[in-house]
Protein backbone atom coordinates (compact mmCIF):
# COMPACT_ATOMS: atom_id res chain seq x y z
CA UNK A 1 0.00 0.00 0.00
CA UNK A 2 1.64 3.22 -1.11
CA UNK A 3 0.10 5.92 1.04
CA UNK A 4 1.46 9.45 0.62
CA UNK A 5 1.54 11.53 3.49
CA UNK A 6 1.55 15.39 4.30
CA UNK A 7 3.13 17.27 7.12
CA UNK A 8 2.56 15.71 10.65
CA UNK A 9 0.72 12.71 9.11
CA UNK A 10 1.44 9.35 9.87
CA UNK A 11 0.09 6.06 9.33
CA UNK A 12 -1.40 3.61 11.83
CA UNK A 13 -2.62 0.04 12.14
CA UNK A 14 -6.72 -0.25 13.02
CA UNK A 15 -5.33 -3.61 13.82
CA UNK A 16 -8.89 -4.93 12.08
CA UNK A 17 -9.35 -6.32 8.60
CA UNK A 18 -5.61 -5.23 8.00
CA UNK A 19 -7.19 -1.37 8.05
CA UNK A 20 -5.11 1.29 8.20
CA UNK A 21 -5.76 4.90 9.27
CA UNK A 22 -3.92 8.42 8.66
CA UNK A 23 -3.68 10.72 11.70
CA UNK A 24 -2.02 14.00 12.86
CA UNK A 25 -0.11 14.74 15.87
CA UNK A 26 -1.47 18.39 15.80
CA UNK A 27 -5.22 17.02 15.50
CA UNK A 28 -6.82 14.68 17.73
CA UNK A 29 -5.94 11.16 17.40
CA UNK A 30 -7.98 8.45 17.83
CA UNK A 31 -8.02 6.16 21.02
CA UNK A 32 -9.23 3.14 22.93
CA UNK A 33 -12.33 4.69 23.83
CA UNK A 34 -13.42 5.17 20.10
CA UNK A 35 -12.85 1.13 19.91
CA UNK A 36 -14.70 0.89 22.66
CA UNK A 37 -17.88 2.79 21.34
CA UNK A 38 -17.62 0.96 17.85
CA UNK A 39 -18.21 -2.61 19.58
CA UNK A 40 -20.40 -1.35 21.46
CA UNK A 41 -24.27 -3.14 21.14
CA UNK A 42 -24.94 -4.80 18.22
CA UNK A 43 -23.50 -4.58 14.50
CA UNK A 44 -26.38 -1.77 12.93
CA UNK A 45 -28.46 -3.32 10.49
CA UNK A 46 -29.80 -0.06 8.82
CA UNK A 47 -28.37 3.23 8.29
CA UNK A 48 -25.94 4.26 11.00
CA UNK A 49 -24.52 7.64 11.41
CA UNK A 50 -21.30 8.55 13.60
CA UNK A 51 -21.19 12.49 14.61
CA UNK A 52 -17.88 13.65 14.70
CA UNK A 53 -16.45 10.95 12.79
CA UNK A 54 -12.66 12.92 13.15
CA UNK A 55 -10.65 10.02 11.49
CA UNK A 56 -13.38 7.80 10.54
CA UNK A 57 -11.92 4.98 12.62
CA UNK A 58 -15.91 4.04 14.61
CA UNK A 59 -17.33 3.52 10.81
CA UNK A 60 -14.58 1.80 9.45
CA UNK A 61 -14.49 -0.52 12.40
CA UNK A 62 -18.10 -0.93 11.99
CA UNK A 63 -17.50 -2.18 8.13
CA UNK A 64 -15.19 -4.87 9.40
CA UNK A 65 -18.44 -6.20 12.19
CA UNK A 66 -20.33 -6.08 9.13
CA UNK A 67 -22.24 -2.54 9.04
CA UNK A 68 -23.37 -1.66 4.98
CA UNK A 69 -24.09 1.37 5.39
CA UNK A 70 -22.72 4.59 7.32
CA UNK A 71 -23.12 8.45 7.16
CA UNK A 72 -20.04 10.05 8.50
CA UNK A 73 -20.05 13.73 9.44
CA UNK A 74 -17.20 15.81 10.67
CA UNK A 75 -17.33 19.65 10.98
CA UNK A 76 -13.05 20.00 11.23
CA UNK A 77 -11.90 20.88 7.47
CA UNK A 78 -8.89 18.45 8.13
CA UNK A 79 -10.49 16.07 9.86
CA UNK A 80 -12.57 15.51 7.15
CA UNK A 81 -10.39 15.08 4.38
CA UNK A 82 -8.24 12.44 6.75
CA UNK A 83 -11.42 10.61 6.74
CA UNK A 84 -12.45 11.08 3.34
CA UNK A 85 -8.52 9.44 2.49
CA UNK A 86 -9.07 6.80 5.05
CA UNK A 87 -12.39 5.44 3.71
CA UNK A 88 -10.82 5.51 0.37
CA UNK A 89 -6.95 3.62 1.40
CA UNK A 90 -9.38 0.73 2.88
CA UNK A 91 -11.80 0.50 0.09
CA UNK A 92 -14.63 1.53 2.18
CA UNK A 93 -16.44 3.84 -0.12
CA UNK A 94 -18.97 1.49 -1.01
CA UNK A 95 -20.40 1.57 2.53
CA UNK A 96 -19.47 4.85 4.12
CA UNK A 97 -20.46 8.10 2.85
CA UNK A 98 -18.67 11.16 4.37
CA UNK A 99 -20.47 14.33 5.06
CA UNK A 100 -18.08 17.46 5.52
CA UNK A 101 -20.25 20.26 7.81
CA UNK A 102 -22.03 20.76 11.00
CA UNK A 103 -24.18 18.10 12.51
CA UNK A 104 -26.00 21.53 14.41
CA UNK A 105 -27.36 21.91 10.92
CA UNK A 106 -28.05 18.14 10.20
CA UNK A 107 -31.58 19.45 9.13
CA UNK A 108 -29.43 20.63 5.83
CA UNK A 109 -28.42 17.37 4.96
CA UNK A 110 -30.42 14.22 6.24
CA UNK A 111 -33.76 13.43 6.64
CA UNK A 112 -36.06 13.15 10.17
CA UNK A 113 -35.89 9.91 11.92
CA UNK A 114 -33.42 8.61 8.78
CA UNK A 115 -30.83 6.33 10.87
CA UNK A 116 -31.82 2.96 12.58
CA UNK A 117 -28.30 3.63 15.03
CA UNK A 118 -26.46 6.99 15.86
CA UNK A 119 -22.69 6.83 17.61
CA UNK A 120 -21.03 9.77 19.14
CA UNK A 121 -17.82 10.02 20.99
CA UNK A 122 -18.12 13.72 21.42
CA UNK A 123 -15.96 16.38 23.22
CA UNK A 124 -15.58 15.34 26.76
CA UNK A 125 -15.54 19.01 28.66
CA UNK A 126 -17.51 21.81 28.89
CA UNK A 127 -15.71 25.00 27.56
CA UNK A 128 -15.11 26.33 30.60
CA UNK A 129 -13.70 22.60 32.66
CA UNK A 130 -10.59 20.95 32.33
CA UNK A 131 -6.92 21.72 31.15
CA UNK A 132 -6.57 23.33 27.38
CA UNK A 133 -4.32 22.32 25.28
CA UNK A 134 -2.77 25.13 22.87
CA UNK A 135 -3.39 23.35 19.78
CA UNK A 136 -6.50 24.30 18.12
CA UNK A 137 -7.55 20.32 16.81
CA UNK A 138 -7.07 18.81 20.24
CA UNK A 139 -8.71 21.00 22.16
CA UNK A 140 -11.56 21.76 19.78
CA UNK A 141 -12.21 17.52 20.10
CA UNK A 142 -12.40 17.86 23.78
CA UNK A 143 -13.66 21.11 24.71
CA UNK A 144 -17.05 21.64 23.54
CA UNK A 145 -16.08 25.05 21.73
CA UNK A 146 -18.38 24.07 18.68
CA UNK A 147 -20.76 21.77 19.60
CA UNK A 148 -22.10 21.38 23.59
CA UNK A 149 -23.93 17.98 24.91
CA UNK A 150 -27.49 19.61 23.93
CA UNK A 151 -26.50 20.20 20.60
CA UNK A 152 -25.24 16.13 20.01
CA UNK A 153 -28.44 15.08 21.57
CA UNK A 154 -30.65 17.00 20.08
CA UNK A 155 -28.67 16.19 16.54
CA UNK A 156 -29.61 12.68 17.89
CA UNK A 157 -33.56 12.91 18.61
CA UNK A 158 -33.91 14.46 14.95
CA UNK A 159 -31.60 11.79 13.03
CA UNK A 160 -32.83 8.67 15.03
CA UNK A 161 -35.44 6.76 13.51
CA UNK A 162 -38.36 5.56 16.33
CA UNK A 163 -36.96 2.58 18.24
CA UNK A 164 -33.79 3.31 16.48
CA UNK A 165 -30.31 3.11 19.45
CA UNK A 166 -28.24 5.94 20.12
CA UNK A 167 -24.65 5.22 21.65
CA UNK A 168 -22.17 7.18 22.89
CA UNK A 169 -18.98 7.18 24.95
CA UNK A 170 -18.18 9.87 28.07
CA UNK A 171 -16.96 10.08 31.38
CA UNK A 172 -18.57 9.04 34.17
CA UNK A 173 -18.82 13.16 36.24
CA UNK A 174 -21.12 13.96 33.50
CA UNK A 175 -23.20 10.95 33.62
CA UNK A 176 -26.69 11.74 35.47
CA UNK A 177 -26.20 14.68 33.40
CA UNK A 178 -26.58 12.64 30.42
CA UNK A 179 -28.89 10.34 30.84
CA UNK A 180 -31.67 13.31 32.20
CA UNK A 181 -30.67 14.70 28.74
CA UNK A 182 -31.32 11.63 26.60
CA UNK A 183 -34.33 11.59 28.50
CA UNK A 184 -35.47 14.64 28.13
CA UNK A 185 -35.63 14.17 24.27
CA UNK A 186 -37.40 10.83 24.68
CA UNK A 187 -33.94 8.49 23.97
CA UNK A 188 -34.87 6.09 27.13
CA UNK A 189 -31.28 4.97 28.32
CA UNK A 190 -31.46 0.58 27.82
CA UNK A 191 -27.89 -0.74 28.79
CA UNK A 192 -25.08 1.00 30.44
CA UNK A 193 -21.04 -0.25 30.95
CA UNK A 194 -18.86 1.12 33.33
CA UNK A 195 -15.09 1.42 32.19
CA UNK A 196 -12.13 0.71 34.54
CA UNK A 197 -8.71 1.11 33.63
CA UNK A 198 -7.63 -1.56 36.15
CA UNK A 199 -9.89 -3.82 37.87
CA UNK A 200 -8.84 -2.07 41.49
CA UNK A 201 -9.97 1.84 39.86
CA UNK A 202 -13.03 3.73 39.83
CA UNK A 203 -14.59 4.42 36.37
CA UNK A 204 -13.86 7.11 34.70
CA UNK A 205 -15.69 6.53 31.00
CA UNK A 206 -19.13 4.78 30.86
CA UNK A 207 -20.74 3.44 27.37
CA UNK A 208 -24.33 4.02 27.17
CA UNK A 209 -27.29 2.83 24.93
CA UNK A 210 -30.65 4.49 24.79
CA UNK A 211 -33.70 3.33 22.30
CA UNK A 212 -35.70 6.48 20.58
CA UNK A 213 -38.96 5.76 22.24
CA UNK A 214 -38.11 2.85 24.24
CA UNK A 215 -39.81 1.62 27.60
CA UNK A 216 -38.40 2.57 30.72
CA UNK A 217 -36.20 -0.55 32.33
CA UNK A 218 -31.70 0.16 32.57
CA UNK A 219 -29.84 -2.28 31.85
CA UNK A 220 -26.18 -2.22 33.86
CA UNK A 221 -23.81 -4.65 32.08
CA UNK A 222 -20.83 -6.08 33.91
CA UNK A 223 -17.94 -3.43 34.18
CA UNK A 224 -15.27 -3.80 31.58
CA UNK A 225 -11.74 -3.82 32.59
CA UNK A 226 -9.32 -2.08 30.20
CA UNK A 227 -6.04 -3.17 31.55
CA UNK A 228 -4.77 -6.31 34.17
CA UNK A 229 -2.97 -5.58 37.30
CA UNK A 230 0.61 -5.96 35.46
CA UNK A 231 -0.48 -3.22 33.18
CA UNK A 232 -1.33 -5.35 30.38
CA UNK A 233 -4.36 -5.44 27.89
CA UNK A 234 -7.31 -7.57 29.32
CA UNK A 235 -8.28 -10.24 27.37
CA UNK A 236 -12.16 -8.04 26.86
CA UNK A 237 -9.95 -5.60 24.83
CA UNK A 238 -7.36 -8.26 23.31
CA UNK A 239 -10.82 -9.69 21.81
CA UNK A 240 -11.86 -6.73 20.39
CA UNK A 241 -8.34 -5.85 18.70
CA UNK A 242 -8.56 -9.36 17.14
CA UNK A 243 -5.62 -11.12 19.62
CA UNK A 244 -7.45 -13.69 21.12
Amino acid sequence: MNIELGPHERLDDLVLDGMKVIQRDDQFCFSLDTVLLAHFGAVPHGPALDLGTGTAAIPLILTARGAKKLTAVEFNPVMADIARRNVAINGRDDRITLVEGDYRRIRDWAASGAFAAVYANPPYREKSRGAYSDVDGIRRACHEETATLSDVLDAVKYALKYHGRFRMVHITERLADILEAMRARDIEPKALQMVHGRPDKKAKLFLVEGIRGGSKGLDVLPPLIVHNQDGSYSDAVNKLYGKL
